[in-house]
């Protein structure tokens, strides 16, 4: 215990220098907008006394239930739980959450009363859906945050742990604190894996390649032939700069880089810089710029005419706006374009959603000051939409139990944060998620007006069934907007990752294909798709040699432009928490 107080007493030491160093800045009371929406909504529950007093019976009658069926197995007398944790529910996985009665009961009250009020929020009185929303969320947060597993008095095994390794779990806990609030700048940055376990160019981001052109935003990688002929049109990725572009490379198994190279297909790939002061000034339009020029580069390097462009996610989406740019400009050069997981109408656009409006926005521009918004502003708003996994969990594993987690590729790669420039971060907040302006035919981008049916030529999308980011029935609505391009239209098993970094090697999951888009809702479109076992790869590799003509002899990366460095480059291994 000396050594535990030792340890809080450096972490308070660390807590409040931050907060000294931070004394200039004034306090934004509420800074995430969630009061005006919580005061409506008790208006809307006084509204609805019928609806709040049904629900507050049934669970009611649910705690006394419980408390009978406690009582019983207090008297030695065997007792159905009342509720059981759901499937894949990690927090409570003890044996003693179950097999003592005061821990069992503990866990069951949590689950009936986390229950109760998530319900409350989803279904009592009419509400607009987007402050429905946020206030589904919040009040999920709350009750994640809540759970009795996340207290150290309340955890059977957090208590076990303590009792048998004499306390020595609480100090190996915080120093791991202490550790992560010194690599968090005061800032506790959780770690969610052993980030001494991988490194980019050795580990992961090794499918061999060379960059050959850069500037101030991007590097540009072309990766080495393994075939003797390739088809003659090249590739070119458009990743989100919101993460590194090499989930898409993370390993020989995995790396869809790999394998669309051994289909023989010349590939090219955007390595965004990780901003700092230097991209203040970039903009939408710059970076559209800087995809505009990497274009042409490719197609020098390949002597081609025409390029077919891949994206994903917010690079998709900025896809999605050059295409309209380039069919009102006659610009064509791209052959035809591919979006993974990239949202085009924002008018459902998943979790993400709750964190813009007017205040928020405001808010956000505070925090890009220098120019750019900070990389751990955006990876905390992303471990919020899955905090009982992203934080919570190693909150207890790490600093409770006093657990070194797990390495793993992915979340190293989800921890590798990005800043973003502050203009593109709020043209694309403002222009998409709150204006939803490209659906409106609105979207000012380069002193063009663009609508999504301005779009032009073949475009292959792919939505995946479980994302939370991009949620499917959003990337299908805008699918179909593109009422003037050739769609082909994918829904992949799994979410926003695993349905796209998914090789057909790995045998899981599945696609579906219905090849008419006449359907108004996703749901009905899935009434007569037809499903495939495994990856949806394979669907896009047959579409994609369509539109990449013959097969030539393979090419060297760099043939024309030199060689700048290895891949995967010095941009991708810039880490915010190491600057």
């Amino acid at each position: 215990m000396a050594r535990v107080s030792e340890t809080s007493a450096e972490i308070w030491q660390k807590v409040f220098a931050a907060q000294a160093a931070n004394a200039d800045k004034p306090a934004t009371p509420d800074p995430l907008n969630t009061l005006p929406t919580f005061t409506r909504f008790a208006q809307v529950l006084a509204d609805h006394p019928q609806e709040l007093a049904a629900a507050t019976m049934a669970w009611w009658q649910a705690q006394a239930e419980l408390w009978q069926s406690a009582w019983s197995r207090w008297m030695g007398e065997p007792s159905e739980p009342v509720v059981e944790p759901k499937p894949g529910d990690k927090r409570f996985k003890h044996d003693q959450w179950s097999e003592n009665v005061l821990f069992d009961y503990l866990k069951q009250s949590y689950l009936l009363t986390s229950s109760y009020m998530q319900g409350t929020a989803h279904s009592i009185g009419d509400l607009d859906p987007h402050e429905r929303k946020k206030v589904e969320f919040y009040t999920r947060s709350f009750v994640e945050a809540m759970s009795p597993s996340n207290f150290f008095a309340l955890n059977p095994e957090v208590l076990e742990a303590t009792a048998s390794q004499k306390g020595d779990n609480l100090v190996r806990g915080l120093k791991m604190m202490l550790a992560d609030l010194e690599r968090g700048k005061g800032n506790l940055l959780i770690r969610q894996t052993d980030m001494d376990a991988f490194e980019v160019g050795r580990d992961m981001a090794v499918t061999p390649g060379a960059v050959i052109w850069q500037n101030n935003v991007l590097q540009l990688i072309q990766y080495a032939p393994t075939t003797e002929q390739v088809h003659a049109r090249p590739l070119l990725f458009i990743p989100p700069w919101i993460n590194k572009y090499y989930v898409l490379d993370l390993n020989e198994k995995k790396s869809l880089m790999k394998w669309l190279v051994g289909q023989g297909f010349t590939v090219f790939m955007i390595s965004w810089v990780n901003p700092d002061e230097r991209q203040a000034g970039e903009t939408w339009e710059s970076y559209m710029q800087a995809v505009s020029d990497a274009m042409d580069v490719a197609m020098k390097e390949t002597g081609q005419k025409k390029i077919n462009l891949a994206s994903y996610c917010i690079g998709g989406t900025m896809v999605g706006s050059f295409l309209a740019r380039a069919a009102k400009r006659k610009d064509t050069r791209v052959a035809s374009a591919t979006l993974f997981t990239a949202q085009l109408d924002f008018a459902d656009a998943g979790e993400l959603q709750v964190f813009v409006d007017d205040k928020t926005i405001a808010v956000v521009d505070d925090e890009m000051q220098k120019g750019y918004l900070p990389a751990e502003k955006m990876a905390s708003a992303f471990n919020m939409l899955r905090s009982a996994d992203l934080i919570w969990g190693y909150c207890v594993n790490n600093y409770m139990l006093g657990k070194d987690p797990f390495p793993f590729d992915l979340l190293y790669w989800n921890a590798d944060s990005t800043a973003m420039p502050a203009k593109v971060h709020r043209f694309y907040l403002e222009s998409f998620y709150r204006d939803n302006s490209f659906v409106d035919g609105t979207l000012k981008v380069d002193g063009e007006t663009l609508s999504l049916a301005d779009i032009r030529g073949p475009v292959y999308h792919v939505a995946t069934r479980e994302d939370h980011i991009a949620p499917a029935p959003s990337v299908y609505r805008g699918a179909r907007m593109m009422e003037n391009a050739e769609v082909r239209f994918i829904l992949a098993g799994s979410g926003h990752i695993a349905g796209v970094v998914n090789p057909p090697a790995a045998q899981k999951y599945q696609y579906w294909v219905n090849d008419d888009l006449s359907a108004p809702t996703l749901a009905e479109w899935m009434e007569q798709a037809e499903e495939h076992p495994g990856s949806w790869w394979v669907d896009w590799e047959a579409w994609l040699i369509g539109h990449s003509g013959r097969k030539v002899k393979a090419r060297e990366p760099g043939a024309k432009h030199g060689v700048l460095e290895p891949a995967p480059g010095e941009f991708v291994k810039v880490r915010f928490d190491r600057r």
